[in-house]
């Protein structure tokens, strides 16, 4: 009686061999299909065609952009012109606004608000306030806000020309509440009626900080969460930003007081920290150089 050998690898014959070949080759060909349906659905969601027959654009997602909204220059105690800060944004990042927050001057934000219209980006007009508490970021300025009031007057002269007042690196020495100032956060966003708090700040050495803003604003609280790079390097904008929905320097705006930002910051490791170490002295001069504006209280 013949033995009918069994292969143990597959267990198929031949003719099964050449069924499952064809059943791949068709599963293969209808994925395509289907990779080719979905594309052209895409499409015909993102283009429509006009009674002319040209194709106009329909936007069928939401544009979230990034801006550094916390950039000093050596108006104050940064090392960087402002056209040297211009020109490092437009090659080597992708900012859609920046802001140029010097310490109590608006010198260096309306220079580079008269330049903005040579790139692709927005330029806010801000001021780093010194405080009584501590440091405040005034956004979209008009008029200079004097250092040395309250937290809560600078908060209120802020508001008072439409601008936008954030608590800049709140737990750091010179922020408003101090490293151990957490316990002062819920009254304070009440009695000054600030409208953001900085999360992220790229600064090396405020890591222990960003983490306590960070804790103290999860959940919410009312008050949006912001990041800036705190800018005194060139190499050093960018590091930290503030995402927001839109692409403008009036959609920044809508999305801080609808609560939509978020604080985040770019992947740096030890080189940022070295720049600044190698920079130190030089910053130190500039704020000499200008100690009237870079009091810190």
């Amino acid at each position: 009686m013949p033995i009918r050998r069994v292969g143990l690898s597959s267990g198929c014959s031949g003719a099964d061999s050449n069924e499952g070949a064809r059943l791949a080759v068709s599963l293969v060909w209808s994925w395509f299909v289907l990779c080719f349906l979905a594309a052209g659905s895409y499409s015909s969601r993102r283009w429509r065609i006009t009674d002319e027959g040209a194709p106009t654009r329909v936007t069928t997602h939401e544009v979230w952009s990034k801006a550094d909204i916390h950039i000093h220059s050596n108006h104050s105690d940064g090392l960087a012109s402002i056209p040297e800060i211009m020109e490092y944004v437009q090659h080597h990042t992708d900012l859609k606004v920046i802001a140029i927050t010097d310490h109590n001057t608006l010198e260096g934000a309306h220079f580079a608000r008269s330049l903005a219209e040579l790139y692709d980006f927005e330029v806010v007009v801000g001021e780093e306030v010194s405080s009584k508490q501590g440091h405040i970021l005034g956004l979209f300025l008009e008029e200079y806000v004097r250092p040395g009031m309250s937290a809560a007057d600078t908060v209120r002269a802020i508001e008072e020309q439409g601008g936008i007042a954030v608590i800049a690196h709140p737990f750091s020495a010179k922020g408003v509440f101090g490293p151990n100032g957490r316990n002062l956060f819920a009254a304070a966003a009440t009695d000054w009626a600030f409208h953001a708090f900085e999360v992220y700040n790229s600064l090396p050495f405020l890591v222990w900080a960003n983490s306590m803003a960070a804790k103290t604003l999860a959940g919410g609280r009312g008050v949006a969460a912001t990041g800036g790079s705190d800018a005194h390097v060139l190499e050093a904008v960018g590091q930290g930003y503030t995402v927001f929905r839109g692409t403008t320097a009036e959609d920044l705006r809508a999305s801080v007081l609808n609560l939509e930002t978020r604080a985040e910051g770019a992947r740096h490791g030890f080189s940022l920290a070295w720049r600044y170490a190698l920079s130190f002295m030089s910053i130190r001069r500039m704020q000499a150089l200008n100690a009237e504006r870079c009091k810190a209280k």
